[in-house]
């Protein structure tokens, strides 16, 4: 009997030992998927930090991104604030090179290239030189600006937030210098220069067309295609803000930002390539009048300077 009840005894030991390896091992395999459970979460969060860093980094990608010792640019001794270039140059400072500018209703300076020669007092909002910029950007560079502000023949846009500022506080005229690949040059100039604010989506207003390289901003080169090919009051596109008048998407398609219509007869903000091109469209750096749709720029300089300059030779 006692050999029996030892037996039982036993038995119900090993039975209960077993539940409690398995309870344990349970709660074991609950513990690990609760662990990896935890690590996935802190994996995602990861991720998400860090898609969020890089993207902070891209849109902040502005002015000073590519900023150098600030000897780079041209210290005025905080004589005054200057609402554009013309009025730098006009207080007797002729050097071209980086300023500090800030126009009368920006809340902040920024710095901006000033040309003071051919006539001086120029504002460079925009310069193509050697593709070494990437003008593939979504709307919040092309809004805040970006690119090399420190070499004088750097690539930027000056930003459709500054272009605003800038035109707003008087009535200015765009000159865009162009130069292709065999050393020749040509130059655009439109009076009334102006860029509308925010709620416009930054929409292009230019007047009456002067100059060498032919109207290709307001398509009147031919009337028939005048409709689709003037970039007169077109709101400003990016492949992320589609405002063009077209079914599909011009700033996408084109790779640029730009104030497309269906979709362009100039595009100063293309693919640089060097002279003639094949591609899907036509996507290079055009201004149509000069040299087609197939022909893309080696330099650009868009400038603004008010209609009325006077310059001071003193």
């Amino acid at each position: 009997m006692g050999k029996i009840r030892s037996f039982v005894l036993v038995t119900i030991a090993l039975i209960m030992s077993r539940e409690s390896w398995a309870l344990e091992n349970v709660n074991c395999l609950r513990e690990q998927e609760r662990l990896r459970a935890q690590v996935h979460q802190l994996e995602t969060r990861v991720k998400q930090q860090q898609a969020m860093i890089a993207q902070l980094m891209h849109e902040k990608e502005v002015q000073f991104l590519d900023k150098g010792p600030e000897d780079n640019f041209i210290d005025l001794g905080g004589k005054r604030q200057y609402a554009d270039c013309s009025e730098i140059y006009n207080d007797g400072f002729k050097q071209s090179g980086f300023y500090k500018i800030k126009p009368l209703q920006s809340q902040a300076s920024f710095s901006v290239y000033c040309d003071m020669s051919d006539g001086g007092g120029w504002t460079v909002i925009q310069r193509r030189s050697d593709g070494s910029e990437n003008f593939s950007r979504g709307w919040n560079d092309y809004e805040n600006g970006f690119g090399n502000f420190v070499r004088s023949n750097g690539e930027y846009w000056l930003g459709n937030k500054n272009l605003n500022l800038l035109t707003m506080q008087g009535d200015y005229t765009l000159k865009i210098d162009l130069t292709d690949f065999e050393k020749n040059s040509r130059f655009a100039q439109y009076k009334h220069f102006k860029v509308g604010e925010k709620k416009s989506f930054y929409e292009l207003n230019i007047g009456e067309y002067s100059g060498t390289a032919g109207d290709s901003l307001s398509g009147t080169f031919h009337p028939e295609v005048q409709w689709w090919a003037s970039h007169q009051r077109m709101k400003f596109s990016t492949w992320d803000r589609d405002n063009d008048n077209y079914n599909g998407n011009c700033a996408e398609e084109e790779q640029s930002g730009w104030w497309f219509n269906r979709c362009h007869s100039a595009n100063l903000n293309g693919v640089y390539y060097q002279g003639p091109y094949t591609a899907e469209t036509d996507n290079g750096v055009v201004w149509y009048t000069w040299h087609g749709w197939w022909y893309s720029l080696k330099s650009v300089v868009m400038k603004i300077r008010p209609n009325d300059f006077i310059p001071n030779i003193i």
